[in-house]
């Protein structure tokens, strides 16, 4: 990749007018990557492994508290800025990106997200108390936080309540239920968990949702299930189960109500799984020059750049790339709470450019190195593998994305047939 003068390398999301702070976090973050991640990447993918060194890298780095607003002790990175960070992380270990997505997500959407949902003055005050200490045990332990979604339901697309139920009890809630595809089970020390309040009534509403810290210590919580997937291997994924879990008030992330508010206002917050993929297209198509240079190391130096086909295949890679970086920096650039129907159509679009085109790239890489590069001591086919993954998760897989578009380009706000 050409180099920006100010950085010494284009990111992932290429050129762009960063801030100077924007230049210095996206410098620290591709050092970690070349020195840190990417040769660390293969071990997690063939053991199915959590990345746990990389964390500590990140939390030496201070990047845990990356989302934490200054004031709070954190580096106060707006949403735009952790998308840049984390496309570029992701250029280096998926896995590690996507699941450094579930723990800023946590200290995200209570910090700069949570400022632009409609709360009242004692919802308010309620949330800028409880953040206080979900933030310290961030920027003063460490702590790890996993965002566990996904229950085999339509509740993590947003169309049905979590069937993982909350009670209010004295002091706190009894939280049961269960979550699958939980990425950071075993590595976090509190899990975000999206459930349903459970009012006793037999009509759960997802107006109703509950946002909870549970820690990973709680009586009554377990992780189970084996983990063994096609890609993103990393994650390590497994199956949470939370049976009478007490979880103190103060563990709320959003007060009563505020998350289904905030799913509403700000769409944007389920856009921050793209990066690591955008990431990944990025270093398919850095594997590729590399390669058909001659430059690989620890392959021979053989040149395979002089084939019209390669050259004709390389040009189809960067303009499919500069297609993705292109709508995904608009998306970023403009997401806010509320955005116009055009912006929103945008964010879907950039969503599914960038969560389809990844394995595309990784597609045309491998056809275009040719069979070598399936072997595992190169990174190809790991790119390959977790790049498909990416269209296949919720909330927004793509599939829903598409069935977005459809219905909101072709009906207005309350429009039915008849």
């Amino acid at each position: 990749m050409d180099a920006l003068p100010q950085l010494g390398f284009t990111p992932a999301v290429g050129d762009h007018a960063f801030t100077p702070k924007q230049r210095e976090l996206l410098s620290v973050a591709r050092e970690l990557g070349t020195t840190k991640f990417a040769p660390r990447a293969a071990k997690w993918d063939e053991e199915a492994s959590f990345p746990f060194a990389n964390y500590d890298d990140l939390r030496g780095a201070g990047f845990l508290a990356l989302c934490v607003p200054k004031e709070h002790g954190g580096l106060g990175a707006d949403y735009a800025t952790y998308m840049m960070v984390a496309a570029e992380i992701g250029r280096y270990c998926g896995a590690t990106a996507l699941t450094y997505n579930m723990h800023i997500c946590s200290t995200m959407w209570t910090g700069v997200l949570a400022d632009g949902i409609p709360m009242t003055e004692a919802q308010r005050a309620e949330h800028a108390k409880r953040r206080e200490l979900h933030f310290a045990r961030v920027v003063n332990d460490g702590a790890i936080y996993a965002q566990p979604f996904s229950e085999g339901s339509a509740a993590a697309a947003g169309r049905a309540p979590f069937g993982t139920t909350a009670r209010k009890v004295d002091g706190g809630w009894v939280v049961n239920g269960r979550k699958i595809f939980a990425s950071l089970s075993g590595a976090a020390d509190y899990y975000g968990v999206l459930c349903t309040e459970d009012k006793g009534d037999q009509h759960p509403d997802a107006r109703d949702t509950l946002y909870l810290a549970v820690p990973a210590k709680s009586e009554g919580f377990s992780i189970s299930g084996e983990w063994d997937p096609l890609g993103m291997r990393g994650t390590v994924s497994r199956n949470l189960l939370f049976k009478d879990v007490f979880v103190a008030d103060d563990e709320q992330l959003m007060p009563r109500g505020v998350y289904f508010k905030g799913a509403q206002t700000w769409p944007a917050m389920f856009f921050t799984l793209a990066p690591t993929y955008l990431g990944i297209a990025n270093a398919a198509y850095d594997f590729t020059v590399q390669y058909l240079r001659g430059e690989v190391p620890g392959e021979p130096p053989v040149k395979r750049r002089m084939y019209p086909t390669k050259q004709v295949a390389v040009a189809q890679m960067r303009i499919q790339l500069e297609q993705m970086r292109a709508i995904f920096l608009r998306a970023v650039m403009e997401a806010k709470p509320n955005p116009s129907r055009d912006e929103r159509m945008r964010l879907y679009a950039a969503h599914y450019t960038v969560m389809e085109g990844a394995n595309d790239i990784a597609r045309l890489a491998i056809r275009t190195c040719g069979g070598q590069s399936m072997m595992k001591h190169l990174p190809l086919e790991r790119l390959y593998r977790d790049s498909r993954c990416g269209s296949l998760m919720l909330p927004w897989t793509a599939e829903l994305v598409l069935d977005r578009m459809g219905r909101e380009a072709l009906y207005e706000p309350g429009e039915k047939d008849e």
